[in-house]
């Protein structure tokens, strides 16, 4: 598999004061570069992860994918190219501003700009967070993941999967029609929702702490209209999560908690109880898919559908088992 993760998301904004608060204020982001010409925030030890840049329309400019190396991005080149894909060397300058060693520049079927990257550029100063949060889960899994409206599934299923080599985790019918695959251990870094239009629908960033995500929505919740998509469990990812509104209208999934997939044996499934073990109510899309949604997670709750929290060495610590009951049942599921 050529792409290895999602390294940075490009955003383009009418106002790029806008996105100033909302990244350092609500999600936490150091803002490393403020200029006329663009915002350039970080997420970790990487140099950067999100770019703003002023443009007569807001919405995503560009997405980063990562490969192993120069050998790997010529190998993917030569791919694309005899695919009948136009692919374009990115020049030095180019490099410098997205601060990786080498990058091709493509588009998908939608029309979206992808550059394709390797060598990204780390720096050993801390990172410091716009507020107070204990960090995002990043490294090898790359920023988080990014959700794209698509007209058409099945050409866009053509060109991830079958040529760039992603792989379906899973993928749902119901409520709407979506899949979600990996390109490493996070259960999706993208994701595909056929709805009529191209563009951005979201990007994903998960905290350490589930703290940091409940206090992220305390602040989202002050603002009138910034909450899109209430606190809620997906049943795919298992991430914890609100979604809020960006300054450009598309948005950010603020979560935790997310499941990894074992990229050797994992096999894609149809999800067929919703998109929610609970919560997630959504304040986009129709009366009718909102109905359906809310309608599948009481029916998934009714079953008794529940999944394991997903936690990380060091990130928790064990309850007492203080039920007799619950001791039971627990010793007969081992």
């Amino acid at each position: 598999m050529a792409i290895q993760a999602l390294g940075y998301v490009g955003i383009a904004a009418k106002t790029l004061e806008d996105w100033v608060g909302f990244g350092t204020r609500l999600l936490g982001l150091q803002l490393a570069e403020r200029s006329p010409h663009q915002l350039r925030f970080r997420m970790d030890d990487r140099k950067q992860r999100l770019l703003v840049v002023p443009d007569a329309s807001d919405g995503a400019r560009f997405f980063g994918w990562e490969v192993a190396d120069a050998a790997a991005l010529a190998a993917l080149a030569a791919r694309l190219e005899a695919s009948g894909r136009r692919v374009a060397r990115g020049d030095a300058a180019l490099a410098a501003q997205r601060h990786v060693a080498g990058l091709i520049v493509t588009q998908d079927p939608m029309g979206n700009r992808l550059e394709i990257v390797h060598g990204a550029e780390s720096t050993r100063e801390p990172f410091q967070p716009g507020r107070c949060l204990s960090g995002f889960r990043t490294g090898a899994l790359g920023m988080g993941h990014a959700v794209l409206n698509v007209p058409d599934m099945a050409q866009a299923l053509s060109f991830y999967r079958d040529l760039l080599g992603f792989r379906v985790s899973d993928y749902v019918t119901n409520p709407f029609h979506a899949y979600f695959l990996h390109v490493n251990p996070r259960h999706h870094s993208l994701a595909l929702i056929e709805r009529p239009g191209p563009g951005l629908h979201h990007i994903m960033m998960e905290l350490f702490n589930l703290d940091d995500v409940g206090q992220g929505y305390d602040l989202a919740m002050l603002e009138e209209g910034r909450v899109a998509t209430t606190l809620g469990r997906h049943t795919n990812d298992f991430m914890t999560s609100f979604y809020a509104t960006t300054p450009g209208n598309f948005l950010v999934e603020y979560g935790w908690g997310g499941r990894a997939v074992d990229m050797a044996s994992w096999q894609p499934v149809e999800m067929t109880s919703g998109p929610s073990l609970w919560g997630h109510e959504r304040n986009w899309g129709n009366a009718e898919m909102r109905a359906e949604a809310r309608r599948l997670k009481l029916e998934a709750a009714a079953r008794g559908e529940r999944q394991p929290v997903q936690v990380l060495p060091g990130n928790h610590s064990l309850i007492r088992g203080e039920c007799a009951w619950w001791d039971q049942l627990s010793a007969a599921a081992e």
